[in-house]
């Protein structure tokens, strides 16, 4: 698409948009019902594209895309009416005789763009956001999850007018010609490479973003923590989606004299989730591309595999890998992994473990086992990060009670249920002041009489 080409979708946009038709609540609850339909009636189509992408099964395509983007229009359709109202706020007695409050208001034409991970539900999760804020959105799907991307625009095409929701298909080109416009905000999810060209192009037009990005995001075991069970939910959230998850638990940090147990535990498990030879699961993920399946490669070192390390470059696929007596220095520890291959560090004791990962950049997600509530508490405390669990990964994103978002170096802002509706709202502060009195105090000439009063208010 040319930029031309985007600049009259943006044009439409913007003049659909201060036409005020997207203000109404009942408009909004249209459109979220019929995406709802739409999504239903295309689910089988959207599995399929997610599987010719990262080879999900059609369950897991469920329950991270499909479903968690119903569950996002559901909540929203129960709960918009509500988040669209003013709200009122306590006047103070200065103020007296007036009326004060806050109105969310939608921020505009909107730019969403996407990643190739999990690229359904990273799309229209926050679409569905977007639209409950009465926007108008301009949909950017990723090059490399090429075949949900184009199922997502024959389906906004055929279904909704391009003035409200349009999707631009494309890679680099199309991205930098969508970053040199004007917006009223960007959602971007992806790379912390791209995110701050993203934050810099937006800065150009002072265009408020939110960037969820990614880290290391490091899964500590402390002595206490139940084993097994900590063995089986860590390697449910490593491995899923073939470890090509922004929050998958990056590496882990174990107490050194559970270690051996650890491990033992956790090889049992991958062989009870995936089988002895996982690369012929055929419920196990593949790599997204061949440029990211060499780079994966060149993480794993022979030595340092206790477990899989096999691959099929025909098929993209890598087994689940364990690495131990891994160290900070080694390559698989200088960057994101984003794949299916787990390195095993160790500490002496929780203050060296709190203190490395206080030096690390902060992670999106960040995951600690344990038994002992106050050295949970002590951890969750101390240490910096976007959002994680105690006893469990992953599913603090899967909720529309809390937002999801990164802190630091992994991301600004956060979205899911009201963080995100207030994400893609600007809430404007209103006083309403009546005229049938007017205090004449702040008026001059100033006089010794009202300063008095003035600081009886004041105080």
């Amino acid at each position: 698409m040319t930029e031309q080409e985007i600049q009259r979708i943006i044009t439409k946009q913007r003049k659909f948009f201060e036409s005020g038709k997207t203000l109404p609540v009942a408009f909004r609850k249209e459109n979220l019902k019929k995406l709802y339909a739409v999504i239903k009636q295309n689910e089988s189509e959207i599995m399929a594209a997610v599987k010719k992408d990262l080879g999900k099964s059609a369950m897991e395509s469920f329950m991270c895309e499909v479903g968690l983007v119903l569950e996002e229009i559901s909540f929203m359709l129960k709960h918009v009416s509500k988040y669209a109202k003013k709200q009122v706020v306590k006047t103070p007695l200065a103020q007296f005789a007036s009326k004060s409050y806050k109105n969310p208001s939608p921020r505009g034409v909107v730019l969403i763009m996407s990643p190739w991970n999990y690229p359904f539900m990273l799309t229209l999760s926050p679409l569905v956001d977007a639209i409950a804020a009465g926007n108008t959105v301009i949909i950017k799907p990723s090059a490399y999850s090429a075949n949900t991307s184009k199922l997502i625009e024959e389906i906004f095409t055929k279904n909704f007018a391009p003035e409200y929701i349009s999707v631009v298909s494309g890679g680099r080109a199309e991205n930098e010609c969508l970053l040199n416009q004007k917006f009223d905000y960007i959602f971007f999810t992806g790379s912390k490479v791209v995110g701050k060209t993203v934050m810099q192009k937006a800065a150009q037009h002072l265009t408020p973003v939110t960037l969820e990005l990614g880290g290391k995001s490091p899964c500590v075991v402390e002595k206490s923590a139940n084993l097994k069970l900590a063995a089986k939910r860590i390697v449910f959230g490593k491995f899923l989606n073939c470890g090509q998850t922004c929050v998958a638990p990056d590496f882990i940090y174990c107490d050194k004299s559970i270690k051996d147990e650890l491990i033992k535990n956790i090889l049992e498990e991958i062989k009870k989730q995936y089988g002895e030879n996982p690369l012929e699961n055929q419920n196990f993920g593949k790599i997204i591309n061949q440029k990211h399946f060499e780079r994966l490669l060149g993480l794993i070192k022979k030595e340092k595999v206790v477990f899989g390390g096999k691959s099929d470059s025909q098929a993209q696929r890598i087994e689940p890998t364990v690495m131990d007596n891994v160290l900070f220095s080694d390559p698989v520890m200088q960057e994101e992994i984003f794949g299916p291959i787990m390195p095993i560090l160790t500490f002496e004791n929780i203050e060296e473990c709190i203190e490395k990962v206080q030096q690390m950049e902060h992670p999106l997600a960040f995951y600690i086992f344990t038994s002992n509530k106050k050295i949970a508490d002590r951890v969750i405390s101390l240490i910096g990060f976007g959002g994680g669990c105690i006893n469990d990964t992953i599913i603090h994103l899967a909720t529309t009670q809390m937002g999801f978002g990164g802190f630091g170096e992994s991301g600004m802002g956060s979205y899911h249920g009201k963080v995100g509706f207030d994400t893609f709202s600007h809430y404007k502060s209103i006083v309403d002041k009546k005229t049938w009195m007017d205090l004449p105090m702040r008026y001059q000439p100033y006089k010794k009489i009202y300063d008095k009063m003035i600081r009886i208010f004041l105080k």
